[in-house]
Order: structure tokens, then C-alpha cells, then sequence
């Protein structure tokens, strides 16, 4: 019965909805209130923005009322980062309304493209991990799996990067200045979040004695909900985002005695939590904001789902643990293991034993690093204060947990001291990985390489006492944003040559192998690369001022800037092209554009310090006249998904150069070769996977493999090398005499000085002769461009295993225990 109600609603609701081009007036028109035919783009975007929404919000009530019927799992994917982009495009690819967008806009003369420009990318994550949430909720909706997506709506994004004089310069990135109309306030759905306060212990109605957390600073989670459709299905799901709010807007009396900042600091205090996306944490202030926004996510988040399963189960828990789980998209939801815990002991009022088999049944977390100072540790006196109540429940955990391990490995002091969840020490801290562990029923790496390394080093006693719990999902990106989206050019080869079917299934991107050895083919694939390649030069042009010639390679870096990603490595081969262009070293070398992007963490002055060496040392190539026909590099700023959307179709040598061992997985590699990018790499994260997939012969490998990383690190000697290599030893004194810092002398003593330095983990210098070795070999391939042509095209016809819709099948399957909504 209920089906057929909803059935008749949506059928109202379509015949309510008018053609979308008097959809978008409308909303020009009554809901923004602009009456000319000749508005501001911005109000185009916002009316039609409005008119698909309303598109889109009839099939987000048919799939939520579908989800309340459903009788099997369902999955909460709690992520502090979802880097969603743009909107629009997303959605108007998804509902198939791209022509009837367009002739909506025809009747003001403007495109689609014009007015999609419109729209700032979302400012809710700042990397990898935003992204792969992204696209992990994009291959849930197409999947039509239950799976609702939770994180906090932060005002301001990470920073908006300028560059000055070759530095990084961090400015607001106010994203929800103008407001999003992608979003419904769901202001009823408000849930109460505590801070500091202290417990106490009572007696219950029932005589039984329990615990209550008093004395508490309360503010509110108020829900956002933006929608995620499915490709092509009639399937939306929700992306549920908490903004925090004071319970009182301002203090009264305060305000009437004249005392007007005291008034409203209660306010200011609370939003602070949802107003910017990862506070520096190098002060203290910064470590508790921090903590405090990922308990705010855990929080609100569980209460949420708890609340609903009242409203419909009552108190009845038995299978809650059966019907929901959590997914932990990193540490930073860790909270949630005692958090729930709280919930369904204080508030629900079950016995420690029932609590803990609901948590452990219903908790699965994603480890994605191998750098153990990447995993959080929170101090015990921060916790003591700000979450007392967390604290108790940790140290019970760990208690009982503590009792296991002994079991296990009866008179090993040092076993429990390793694997203890409170870090002893003058000043103890709790492990948050630790934490997610104990507290799951699975474990999983990102890639092959990191869950063996996962099991084999940082979690390795956990293993041995759990080998059940550790998995590996390898990584995966949307190819309907990454491939379908972003380039319309060989989206429409691939439709004309195999057909559609890829889009929603990525295997069947295989078929294009065959096609590797067609010449006629091979000149369409050249023809739809050169186009992108001049897009990007355009976009480069726009934004630095610098470029590109479209005949020479495409040699691109994007990602965070940071150490183990070696964007440092890839300027010292840039400084070796141009010190064998000063030396007329040309024959046979092959013309490049080199750019390199991403943003680095404010606190992080060596990555900071990269930023500037890459501008530095782009600024001197640049203007020499020596090298305009060989070699121009540029760092691109602000680096952001939308940029990503023009550089990856562009791009023809992928840089994944990250020492090997240190990467999880990286998702940026995976979009590269689907576009038909070329990858030189390392054998790291899931690089180890593309090379395999693509062919050895189809990939550049250079550098030590993670056995070697270990094995050089014992008698590491940098100064030897560089002395041993003529090549290197003139990169080094160009880099060090000031070629690129006439003005600024030592100014990259820091780096230089790390690159000597036989202790340095990223062992840079270790791997420079087998990188360029690499580069030139890549540089001499792209000379014959049929065998390049033929290597690109089998890039991208063995991506298919690089869809987030394999992994996300994955975890359906393997973890999570969900089908798709029509076969529940």
C-alpha cells in the first residue's frame, strides 16, 4: 500500500513540474526575483540550479521512502571530507538532462559550460580522502545500494591558494558565500552535542546504577541534506552535513547590560566548529577544535540513525548491530566506537555486554596511511577535559581489551604496551587507530601494498590476534565525473566505438583493446587528446600567465604537497632538462610542459618551502629564451576538482612518485589512466596494481621497491651518490649556488640540506638517476607517437578494475552485507 501512495505523490508531483525552461524561469523570475532576460550568470545558475533540484528531489523521495521500507542493512559512511565539486553538471549528466538544460538557457543566449562556471566546488574536504568519499557515495547511488553519506557543512573550505613572489598565500574560501541551492535545512532532524562537564553516578528508575554526563556545554548539530543521484536510475541518495549552532543565540542579560561581545560568545564558540575545514592543530586551540569537530560528526551522526531506529523498533536493540553499519573513513570518526557505546548505555540504558557486541558488530573502519605520525593521537588530559565521559568508556575498552591480549599472549609485557589503547608517557595519549580497530568487526587498507604492509608492520600485533578482520579494497574513482564528464571528447569516441555500456560498468571499457592496433583509431584517440591539450593550455594561460605548447609532452604532478609525494623529485629532473639545455644537450630530447599543483597544509613550512623552490625554479626556466621551445613548467594554484576536470583530460605522463611504501593507495593515478595518461611511478600503493593491470610495457617504472627502501635505509649515503653522478652533482650545485634564488640567498638550504641528509625517509636522492633514466625513456617513446598512442589507449582499456563502482561492490559484499534496493 505504501508503494502505491508513493507512486501516486510522484506522479503529482511530475505533472506540477512545467518543461525546464519554464522551470528556470520561474525561479528567475518568483524565487530570485530577477525579471530581466539579461541576468547576471550567476542567477542563471542559481534558477537552474533550483529547476533541476526539483528534477532531482522526485526521485530522492521515492528512494528514501524505499529505504525506510527496506528490511536489510543499512550503511552510514561518516567521512570528516567530502570533496564533491561541482553539482550542476553531476546532476544534469545523471537525470539525462543535458539537451533540455541547454534549450532551456538558449532562450537567454547563454551555454551550459558558461553558466556551470558559476557554481564554486564544494568547500568539504581538501584531498585524496574528500575525493574517494565523493566518489564512493556517486557509485552507491549508482548501485542503488542504502548507503547515506554523513560529514559536517563547513562554511569555509580549506584555504584558497594564491601565489606571491613564489610563496602560498591561504585566504578564505568562503564557498558558501552565496548560499547552496543543493541543500534542504532539516532543522527538525537538530540533535544536542556535549562538551566538557563531568559524570556522575545515580541510581535508575529500575534501582540499577548508571552514569550521566552533567555540568556539559551543549550546542546543536542541524542537518543539511544534499542529494546524490544515481546514473541514469531514479536514485538519490542523501549526504547528510551537521552544522553546529548555539542552543541560545545570544545572552540576554548580557546584552542588555551593555556587555554585547560576552553575549553572543556562546554563538561565535559553537559555530566555530563547522566553520572552517581542518584547523592548523600545531596549537592547542587547534588540536581541540579539531577533536571536537570529530566527535560533533560522531556524535550528531549516531544519535541520528539511533533516533530512527526508536521511532520505529522502539527500544527493542536485538538487531541493530544486523540492520546498520558504520563505516569509518579514516580516524577521525573514531568517536564513534565510544561514543556509541554512551549512547546505548546512558541513554538507551543497555548492560556493557549487549552495547559492546551492537558496537563491534556494526563498526567497519579504512585505514588510509602508512605514515604512523599520521595516525591520531589525542591527549588523555584534552580528552579528560573536553569529552570526559569518552574517556571512562576508552579506558574500560581498553580494560577489557587489555584482559584478551594477555589471554593470547600470556607474560608479553611489551605486546600489551604496544597494543594498549592509552599511550603511556609523561603525557598519555589515546590511539585513535587503535580505537577504530578494537572497536570494528572489519579492517581494510586502500590497496594491495598498504593492507600487507598494514598487517605486516603498524598493525601487525592487531593482525595476529585478528587475522579475520583484515581486508583490502583497492581504491577506485567514478568514471562517469572522471572520464564521461570531464572529457565529452573521448566519452563520445568510446559511445561511437563500444558503445554506452561503460558508464555504468567500467569493465567494459576492455573492449577497447582491439582498437589499439587500428591506425585510423589511433588518429581519432591523437585528435580528441590534442583537443584537451589545448583546453588545458587555455585554462594554464588564464591562471599563470605562462604557455603551453600543445605539440610538446604533458608531464603533470597534482596532489597535496608533501614530502613522501616527492614533488621535490620531480623539480630536480626539471632542473636536469635545464642544465642540458644550457649545455646544448638537445638531440633527441622531446619538448615538455611540466605542472605541478596542490595545496600544502598551512603549518607544513617544508611543504611550504617546495611551493616556492617549484615557483622559483619555473620562474628562471621561464624567462630564459634558451628553452622556449623545449621545456616550460608552472605550479598551478588553487588546485581543486574542477581544475582536475580540465588537467586530467589534458594530461600525457602522470607523475605518481611518491617513495615506495609510503603511499596508500592514491586516487589521482587512477583518473590519469583512464584518460589515457601514461603513468611513471614507483611501486607504491596502487600504482603496483595500474602497472599490473596496463602491462609493464605500458608503464614507466623507476626507483626502489619497498624491500629496497628498507635495504637502503641501513647504509644510506646521498653525499656518495651525488658525487658518483655527474648528472646529479650538477642539479645539485645548480640548486645550490642560487641559480634559482639570486635573491634570496639559503633560502632552500632546509631542502638541500634534507636531500643530504643520510636519514632522509623519502630517500629523493636515492631514486633521481632511475627517474630520470625513466624520463627519458618516456621522452623517446612519445618521439614515435604511434607506440605512445598504442600504449594510451591500453591505459584506459584496462582501467576498468579502477572504478569505485568494483570497489564499492566490494565492500557491499565483502563488508557491509547490502544488495542493491530492487534485489533487497
Amino acid at each position: 500500500m505504501p508503494e502505491q501512495t508513493l507512486e501516486v505523490s510522484n506522479e503529482k508531483m511530475s505533472s506540477i513540474l512545467a518543461p525546464l525552461p519554464e522551470e528556470l524561469r520561474r525561479h528567475l523570475h518568483y524565487t530570485l526575483g530577477h525579471y530581466s532576460d539579461e541576468s547576471n550568470p550567476h542567477y542563471y545558475y542559481r534558477a537552474l540550479a533550483n529547476a533541476v533540484r526539483d528534477r532531482v528531489t522526485e526521485h530522492w523521495q521515492t528512494t528514501q521512502q524505499r529505504f525506510e521500507n527496506t528490511d536489510q542493512r543499512c550503511v552510514h559512511y561518516f567521512s570528516l571530507e567530502f570533496l564533491l565539486g561541482r553539482s550542476l553538471n553531476n546532476a544534469v549528466q545523471n537525470l539525462e538532462l543535458d539537451n533540455a538544460t541547454r534549450e532551456a538557457l538558449h532562450q537567454y543566449g547563454v551555454e551550459l559550460e558558461e553558466i556551470a562556471e558559476q557554481e564554486p566546488d564544494a568547500g568539504l574536504g581538501n584531498g585524496g580522502l574528500g575525493r574517494l568519499a565523493a566518489c564512493f557515495l556517486d557509485s552507491c547511488a549508482n548501485l542503488r545500494l542504502p548507503v547515506t553519506g554523513y560529514g559536517i557543512r563547513y562554511e569555509f573550505g580549506m584555504f584558497h591558494q594564491t601565489i606571491e613572489n613564489g610563496r602560498q598565500v591561504e585566504g578564505p574560501d568562503h564557498w558558501l558565500r552565496d548560499g547552496n541551492p543543493w541543500e534542504i535545512e532539516r532543522h527538525e532532524d537538530a540533535k544536542t552535542i556535549r562538551f566538557y562537564g563531568h559524570t556522575e553516578r545515580y541510581l535508575d528508575e529500575t534501582g540499577n546504577m548508571s552514569i550521566r554526563w552533567v555540568g556539559t556545554n551543549d550546542l546543536l548539530a542541524i542537518p543539511y541534506d544534499m542529494p546524490i543521484p544515481g546514473f541514469k536510475n531514479e536514485t538519490v541518495n542523501t549526504l547528510r552535513l551537521w552544522k553546529a549552532e548555539a542552543t541560545d543565540v545570544f545572552d540576554l542579560e548580557e546584552f542588555n547590560s551593555g556587555n554585547y561581545p560576552d553575549a553572543v560568545v556562546q554563538k561565535n564558540n559553537a559555530e566555530q566548529i563547522s566553520m572552517v575545514l581542518y584547523p592548523n592543530d600545531a596549537s592547542e586551540n587547534g588540536k581541540e577544535l579539531r577533536l571536537k569537530q570529530q566527535y560533533f560528526l560522531s556524535s550528531a551522526s549516531l544519535q541520528d540513525v539511533l533516533e530512527r531506529w526508536v521511532a520505529k523498533h522502539g527500544h527493542d536493540f536485538t538487531d541493530f548491530g544486523r540492520k546498520n553499519c558504520f563505516q569509518l573513513n579514516d580516524t577521525h570518526p573514531a568517536c564513534s566506537v565510544p561514543e556509541l557505546m554512551r549512547l546505548l548505555l546512558d541513554v538507551y540504558h543497555l548492560d556493557w555486554d549487549s552495547a559492546w557486541k551492537i558496537t563491534t558488530q556494526c563498526m567497519a573502519y579504512t585505514n588510509h596511511t602508512l605514515l604512523p605520525e599520521a595516525l591520531e593521537r589525542w591527549s588523555v588530559a584534552l580528552f579528560s577535559r573536553l569529552l570526559p565521559r569518552l574517556l571512562e568508556i576508552i579506558y574500560e575498552i581498553n580494560e577489557r581489551f587489555l584482559a584478551e591480549v594477555k589471554q593470547k599472549f600470556p607474560g608479553d609485557v611489551a605486546v600489551l604496551r604496544r597494543m594498549s589503547l592509552v599511550e603511556e608517557g609523561d603525557q598519555p595519549h589515546i590511539r585513535m587507530a587503535y580505537l577504530s580497530i578494537v572497536g570494528s568487526f572489519s579492517v581494510n587498507g586502500v590497496a594491495h601494498l598498504h593492507t600487507e604492509l598494514l598487517k605486516s608492520g603498524l598493525f601487525s600485533d592487531f593482525y595476529k590476534l585478528w587475522p579475520e578482520k583484515f581486508n583490502n579494497k583497492t581504491n577506485g574513482v567514478t568514471q562517469r565525473r572522471w572520464l564521461s564528464h570531464c572529457n565529452p571528447g573521448l566519452r563520445d569516441l568510446l559511445n561511437e566505438t563500444i558503445g554506452k555500456g561503460w558508464e555504468s560498468d567500467l569493465s567494459q571499457i576492455e573492449k577497447l583493446v582491439p582498437y589499439a592496433e587500428d591506425a585510423e583509431f589511433r588518429k581519432k584517440w591523437r585528435s580528441v587528446k590534442l583537443e584537451n591539450k589545448q583546453r588545458l593550455a587555455k585554462y594554464v594561460k588564464t591562471h599563470t600567465g605562462v604557455e603551453f605548447n600543445t605539440e610538446a609532452i604533458f608531464d603533470v604532478q597534482v596532489k597535496r604537497i608533501h614530502e613522501y609525494k616527492r614533488q621535490l623529485l620531480n623539480v630536480l629532473h626539471v632542473v636536469h632538462l635545464y642544465d642540458r639545455i644550457l649545455r646544448g644537450d638537445t638531440k633527441d630530447m622531446v619538448p615538455r610542459c611540466v605542472l605541478i599543483g596542490g595545496k600544502a597544509a598551512p603549518g607544513y613550512h617544508v611543504a611550504k618551502l617546495i611551493v616556492k623552490m617549484i615557483n622559483n625554479v619555473a620562474s628562471v626556466i621561464n624567462a630564459d629564451p634558451k628553452t622556449q621551445d623545449l621545456l616550460r613548467m608552472v605550479f598551478f594554484p588553487n588546485y581543486r576538482v574542477s581544475s582536475m576536470e580540465i588537467i586530467c583530460p589534458g594530461t600525457e605522463l602522470s607523475e605518481q612518485i611518491s617513495t615506495a611504501g609510503k603511499e596508500a593507495s592514491g586516487t589521482g593515478n587512477m583518473k590519469f589512466m583512464m584518460n589515457g595518461a601514461l603513468t611513471i611511478g614507483t611501486l607504491d600503493g596502487a600504482n603496483i596494481e595500474i602497472r599490473d593491470k596496463a602491462g609493464a610495457e605500458n608503464f614507466f617504472l623507476f626507483g626502489l621497491d619497498e624491500n629496497g627502501v628498507q635495504e637502503t635505509k641501513k647504509d644510506y649515503d646521498p653525499n656518495a651518490i651525488i658525487a658518483a653522478d655527474e648528472d646529479i652533482r650538477r642539479v645539485m650545485e645548480m640548486v645550490e649556488g642560487g641559480v634559482f634564488n639570486h635573491h634570496e640567498p639559503g633560502i632552500f638550504d632546509l631542502l638541500t640540506k634534507g636531500l643530504r641528509n643520510p636519514y632522509d625517509p623519502w630517500l629523493t636522492i636515492a631514486d633521481l638517476r632511475s627517474y630520470i633514466d625513466a624520463q627519458a625513456e618516456a621522452g623517446k617513446v612519445y618521439l614515435d607517437q604511434e607506440k605512445w598512442t598504442r600504449m594510451s589507449i591500453l591505459n584506459s582499456a584496462h582501467s576498468g578494475w579502477f572504478s569505485s563502482d568494483r570497489t564499492i561492490a566490494q565492500y557491499a559484499n565483502e563488508i557491509w552485507d547490502v544488495k542493491p534496493l530492487e534485489d533487497a
